[in-house]
């Protein structure tokens, strides 16, 4: 779960890449979303939900399957992947069914100009005509008129001068998924690679959804917890914070999370006198 106003990002039911039991095909990215969007939807029948996605979710069938389940989405679209779709752009703005405003950010030291145009009701491609999408797309020129950043997509949801913005942040926000999760597990200290491998008897995948457990706790106590969030800005990096809480696991007896961290937060163990031979009683010589 990502929202455009939260680094923090809250994983939901991952679901690894694995062949099910009775298939005879190797699994896929997109059979296991299948089983993610399903599994979520069955364990949250009445939440109201929105999927980001990237370009590869925008096809057909993917959409089909998230009406299906009563979902709306943001999905990712580019003009290599979807000429079609960006044709039918074309002719739209002909036809003056694209609305375009823009604006400036007079806050930046450069001046960058924004752009947002948006059309409703246009065909995803040509073998589903009749599978309608609104359009979507975002832009940022400067100073000299180039293209610094553009970004399109594809959205069930109504396009209006006024949500248009909202609706560009919340699809921006998917990057949160790559940056604050992955870019996290594999950089920040929990050791998450690209290749995690499933090895045999599904070991890594108990090791992978351990450690998605590890981040779902550490996500929510950075969001929701005061005093983790007090020990994380005292020593500004996860890796810093880990190499704290691993150093007094190691060396302290604690009762809770909570003695843990306040232990950090005020220096408590530096108070803790280290434990001397020279300062028991010597045994006795039998």
């Amino acid at each position: 779960m990502v929202h455009p106003d939260h680094k923090q990002v809250i994983p939901l039911a991952p679901e690894p890449i694995n062949k099910q039991d009775g298939d005879n095909k190797n699994d896929c990215e997109r059979n296991a979303g299948k089983r993610l969007l399903q599994k979520i939807r069955d364990e949250h029948p009445n939440v109201k939900m929105i999927i980001v996605e990237d370009g590869l979710a925008s096809n057909a069938p993917h959409i089909r399957h998230l009406k299906s389940l009563d979902m709306h989405f943001i999905l990712g679209a580019k003009p290599d992947d979807h000429e079609h779709l960006f044709d039918e752009v074309s002719q739209a703005e002909a036809q003056g069914r694209v609305t375009t405003f823009s604006w400036t950010d007079d806050a930046k030291k450069e001046a960058v100009q924004y752009e947002i145009r948006f059309a409703h009701d246009l065909p995803l491609n040509k073998s589903n005509a009749d599978l309608l999408v609104n359009f979507l797309q975002y832009t940022e020129y400067a100073s000299d008129g180039s293209i610094r950043n553009r970004f399109s997509w594809v959205t069930d949801l109504t396009i209006t001068r006024d949500n248009a913005r909202h609706l560009v942040r919340g699809g921006r926000a998917r990057w949160k998924i790559e940056n604050e999760t992955f870019n996290t597990l594999k950089n920040q200290g929990y050791h998450f690679e690209h290749d995690f491998g499933h090895g045999e008897q599904n070991l890594s995948v108990v090791f992978a959804m351990l450690m998605m457990l590890a981040f779902l706790i550490d996500q929510t106590q950075e969001l929701c917890c005061p005093l983790f969030q007090a020990v994380h800005k005292k020593l500004v990096s996860r890796r810093s914070l880990w190499d704290h809480l691993r150093s007094h696991f190691r060396h302290c007896r604690v009762e809770s999370m909570q003695q843990l961290q306040e232990a950090i937060l005020y220096d408590l163990a530096k108070e803790m006198p280290i434990p001397s031979f020279a300062s028991r009683p010597q045994a006795r010589a039998p």
